[in-house]
């Protein structure tokens, strides 16, 4: 091993890093309350609040202190875009498979990329610089992002597979619940007893729901490639409104709200007993 490869080892497995993760974990399981809340609240009738990451930074923001959360959790993701960052840097390294390593800091690049996207919608709601909710109605700045990108040559299909791509991490969600491979990253004492038990079922259960949103986004994100309609695209808000509209709806999007609060007590969890 190198010395540059040596010092990039020891930066990645450095007690600071074990803390900024675990900060930025506890700072992401509480925009997941947040969003599950806004969830339950949109299934009850309310349709003024913005059930994604911004609506949840705005949620925050109403509460006692609240400007002050909200950079706290601004730098809690950015903590993990740090974490991550250096994840698919350098991370891995104790994988022999160079496919596998690589298939991992991509993943690691791509969580990065989701954390700065939250960071930033924490940080236009502390400012103040972000625009009105729209009521809810879901997906305006992404339609018209999409539109932007649709202008462009093949366009079309750099939408279609931005889609397809939200819908495959959605299926690797449903994987993970499935194999709980989320499991490898708590430490022993997260994995014994009943609070390993009870870890194990908010992990899964978290996991399918933000499974199910994440293709019900990607599944609109393809329609509206095929039907060259950029205002058929949505963010989080907009697939979760689309849940509404199906049959027992409010049912449906109460048991995810639940999941997305499930999940952000696992990350709590996860906080506790990471094991990196």
């Amino acid at each position: 091993m190198s010395a540059g490869q040596d010092t990039a080892h020891q930066v990645e497995q450095s007690d600071w890093v074990d803390h900024a993760a675990r900060a930025g974990l506890v700072a992401f399981g509480v925009v997941h309350l947040l969003i599950g809340w806004l969830a339950v609240q949109l299934a009850i009738g309310d349709r003024e609040s913005s059930a994604d990451s911004e609506g949840a930074m705005r949620q925050l923001a109403e509460q006692p202190l609240g400007t002050a959360l909200v950079w706290l959790v601004a730098v809690g993701m950015l903590l993990m875009v740090l974490w991550r960052g250096i994840e698919a840097a350098v991370g891995y390294r104790e994988e022999t498979d160079d496919k596998k390593r690589l298939r991992k800091r991509l993943v690691s690049a791509g969580k990065a990329v989701v954390y700065a996207a939250i960071a930033i919608s924490a940080i236009t709601v502390a400012t103040g610089s972000s625009g009105s909710s729209g009521g809810g109605g879901g997906g305006g700045g992404t339609d018209s992002t999409t539109a932007k990108i649709m202008e462009l040559p093949g366009g079309q299909l750099l939408v279609g597979a931005i889609g397809l791509g939200i819908v495959a991490v959605g299926v690797a969600m449903f994987v993970a619940a499935y194999k709980e491979s989320y499991l490898k990253r708590l430490d022993g004492e997260g994995n014994a007893g009943s609070s390993g038990k009870a870890t194990r079922v908010l992990g899964r259960v978290g996991h399918i729901a933000k499974g199910i949103a994440l293709l019900v986004v990607g599944g609109l994100f393809v329609y509206a490639a095929a039907t060259h309609e950029p205002k058929k695209s949505g963010g989080l808000d907009q697939a979760l409104l689309e849940v509404l509209d199906q049959p027992y709806g409010p049912v449906l999007l109460t048991l995810m709200g639940l999941g997305f609060a499930a999940y952000g007590v696992f990350c709590f969890a996860l906080a506790r007993h990471l094991d990196r």
